[in-house]
């Protein structure tokens, strides 16, 4: 038999829920604000002892309530906030399969595709499958399930607020973690983002794929040219993750595809230094800007990533030297229409002679001695001296340092390739001698360089999911 007090919080109870069956969307609003003013970061014991072990029942008008309403986006902000604090209360497990079993997921997910619902209430969607998602395994995998990768990572491409977006990479990053029957699908999507128009998904998608790709310890084959295709960006945060994401990768078997394309994107292919600059940057009246600056952007940022990953690797410095990466960065180097081209290349070639004796001598010869001298007294400011004379000498020059021995490796050299992969043997004879290709070039046209695929668009990628399952 209840006590008094049980029958006044029982009585309290369904009046209530009286009060909100009977409430139109204006006074359910109202009861929304102050459900969320009093209730919030309570604990699920106190939330049943707020609704006299009733919680479920005003749960359940809240998830019905969504389902009708989610289309139009009325009090959705407010709606999502209140069943987040059921959710996210500590102990609320039963709160969270209540909210699953009314198909709670797939509603969210739907709501991330909805064109006229506000960001801020996508937002809220997000924070709840990120509760959803923190809560253990087999939450995970119903997201996955669900297609959630796919319309999450749509939304992080399509989304124009920045602070949404870190909401939407802490969801990802924590769907890659702790959930192995879906991780690969979680890593090819990510992969799939890179060509995105935007600059901030792009950097958040790198970011999170550094995470993925140490988690699962493969690469896919796609990865080496999205992220290649990345470093035409003009906004200096997406390269630097790209770059970064760079390292990571030679240690893995994509290396030789990875060193081979950076060191093509610095002579870029007729193709794409052909192309007709529209007739409004021929006007007199408006300043000057190339029609080439993306694919100079590119060819700048992979003379940058060479440097880097050559001063942090020996064996990967050597890989390059088969490359013919001299004859390429010499070459860039005489690209009087991009300063930053001459630069990068520049200085990435001034290690090179510095590390490889070969490599100076080769340098030197191809240089001559005015040139060399120039060289070596400032590479960095180098592109502000030379004429075009000597930048023709540098564009059209034919160094290739064959396949040889480069001298003694530095101390702590790694080789090129998968972790735990066995160094080459240290190298035992004197460089090798200067070969010519007897192939030209001029720094005006830039006819080498290997054909760029489309871009692949992370719909297309997909669609593609669609037709061949769930992984």
């Amino acid at each position: 038999m209840t006590s008094i007090k049980e029958q006044a919080a029982i009585s309290r109870l369904l009046s209530f829920l009286h009060d909100w069956d009977n409430a139109g969307k204006v006074a359910r609003s109202h009861i929304l604000d102050s459900f969320i003013k009093a209730n919030q970061g309570k604990t699920a014991p106190e939330l049943e002892q707020e609704f006299s072990q009733g919680g479920s029942l005003f749960l359940v008008r809240l998830t019905t309530w969504l389902r009708l309403i989610y289309m139009t986006g009325s009090c959705l902000d407010k709606l999502l906030k209140s069943i987040g604090i059921f959710l996210s209360a500590v102990s609320s497990n039963r709160y969270l399969k209540e909210f699953l079993e009314v198909g709670g997921v797939l509603t969210l997910l739907e709501i991330l595709g909805m064109e006229k619902i506000k960001e801020e209430d996508k937002k809220e969607s997000i924070r709840l499958l990120q509760v959803i998602a923190n809560t253990g395994r087999k939450y995970k995998e119903l997201i996955c399930e669900s297609y959630g990768v796919r319309s999450i990572a749509e939304f992080l491409a399509k989304s124009k607020s920045e602070e949404t977006q870190e909401e939407v990479q802490i969801l990802m990053d924590s769907l890659v973690h702790g959930n192995p029957k879906y991780q690969n699908q979680v890593y090819k999507g990510l992969i799939a983002l890179l060509p995105c128009a935007s600059p901030k998904a792009q950097q958040l998608s790198l970011q999170t794929l550094r995470t993925a790709q140490s988690i699962i310890g493969t690469t896919h084959p796609s990865i080496v040219d999205c992220v290649l295709k990345v470093l035409c960006t003009m906004h200096l945060e997406v390269q630097y993750e790209a770059i970064e994401l760079i390292k990571d990768l030679v240690n893995y078997d994509v290396c030789q595809a990875l060193l081979k394309g950076l060191v093509a994107l610095l002579i870029p292919s007729v193709k794409e230094t052909s192309k007709p600059q529209p007739k409004i940057l021929n006007d007199s009246s408006v300043p000057q800007f190339t029609a080439h600056l993306p694919v100079f952007l590119q060819q700048a940022a992979a003379a940058k990533a060479i440097g880097v990953l050559a001063r942090s690797n020996t064996s990967v410095a050597e890989e390059l030297l088969h490359q013919r990466v001299v004859h390429s960065l010499m070459a860039a180097m005489g690209n009087t229409d991009h300063s930053n081209s001459q630069r990068q290349a520049s200085l990435t070639l001034e290690y090179l002679v510095q590390m490889f004796p070969v490599v100076e001598e080769h340098v030197r010869r191809s240089m001559g001695e005015g040139l060399y001298q120039l060289f070596l007294s400032n590479a960095e400011d180098l592109y502000m001296k030379i004429d075009s004379i000597q930048a023709d000498i540098l564009a059209a020059n034919k160094v290739n340092v064959s396949k040889g021995e480069w001298g003694a490796r530095g101390p702590g050299a790694r080789s090129c390739g998968p972790p735990g992969s066995a160094p080459r043997p240290a190298p035992r004879a004197p460089p090798a001698a200067l070969c010519f290709s007897g192939v030209s070039h001029r720094n005006s046209s830039f006819p080498r360089g290997a054909h760029e695929p489309e871009r692949p668009a992370y719909v297309t990628y997909f669609q593609k999911e669609d037709t061949e399952g769930k992984e």
